[in-house]
């Protein structure tokens, strides 16, 4: 009889889990669904790009990854994943709220028009309501499951970025403590994972920047480079057993970033 090896088993820690990931054709998303994948969750992905998407599901066994297309402000298009899901694998376990713009880099309020900021909120922090509220529609009935929402180190700080990236996460940040509230009695945790500038082929090109100028000019972690793969994995744990009395946190991946004061820092001196 061959045999089994113990770790194989218990690495999989999201056996017989269902999983819907928004945002999930790139980057933390992308990389999210592999991960899930891979610890044996079914996976659906939703996204407005439909072939980036439908790529990502090819890579995946196809018995356990699958495509819906979404823009999450739409919210006939966030109910119809979320029973686009139930309807092809019975239920859903973790719902995975990563959709997510930047918007325009204008740091100048005044320069900021009021369509610019409204397509940041309605991404961002309607796209998440949406998200939660239907996510939970079908949790509640099960008295279980996890809600996990991207949010950033621009939850809890400002200065950082864009005004309305800032604005609608700081308030993903207080939706998910008040639905940890509300959606606990029906054993529903709701978390968010806030990471740091990640290095993706996008940011890295935006700021013009390899891994290393990252790691030397942007990160309090040196010798570190914060990757998608480290988001997922923090989303991870999130979305298992492992974290079953873990609700109504913030669980930042920023090493350090956030509780430095880069403009007043006697240890930065003294390196």
């Amino acid at each position: 009889m061959a045999s089994v090896s113990v770790f194989s088993i218990a690495a999989r820690r999201l056996e017989g889990k269902v999983a819907l990931i928004t945002g999930g054709a790139s980057g933390i998303g992308e990389r999210t669904a592999r991960l899930f994948s891979k610890h044996g969750a079914k996976v659906v992905i939703a996204d407005i790009h439909d072939n980036l998407a439908q790529s990502v599901c090819k890579d995946l066994d196809p018995k356990s990854a699958s495509f819906v297309h979404c823009d999450v402000t739409k919210e006939t298009e966030v109910e119809n994943a979320v029973n686009t899901t139930v309807a092809k694998y019975g239920k859903l376990d973790i719902m995975f709220n990563n959709a997510g713009i930047v918007g325009v880099a204008k740091l100048n309020i005044l320069d900021v028009e009021k369509g610019e900021f409204e397509q940041v909120i309605n991404v961002n922090l309607i796209g998440v309501f949406l998200g939660t509220k239907h996510a939970a529609r079908v949790m509640i009935p099960n008295r279980r499951g996890s809600i996990i929402t991207t949010a950033s180190v621009a939850s809890t700080m400002g200065g950082c970025s864009p005004h309305a990236y800032t604005s609608s996460k700081h308030a993903v940040l207080g939706l998910t403590r008040n639905t940890a509230v509300e959606l606990g009695r029906y054993g529903i945790r709701v978390n968010c994972v806030s990471p740091y500038l990640v290095s993706t082929p996008l940011a890295k090109n935006f700021l013009k920047m390899d891994d290393k100028g990252f790691n030397s000019v942007y990160s309090n972690l040196k010798g570190e480079v914060l990757k998608p793969e480290d988001v997922a994995e923090a989303v991870l744990y999130l979305g298992s057993d492992d974290s079953k009395y873990v609700s109504g946190h913030n669980l930042i991946v920023d090493g350090g970033f956030s509780i430095v004061n880069s403009g007043f820092c006697l240890f930065e001196q003294s390196t």
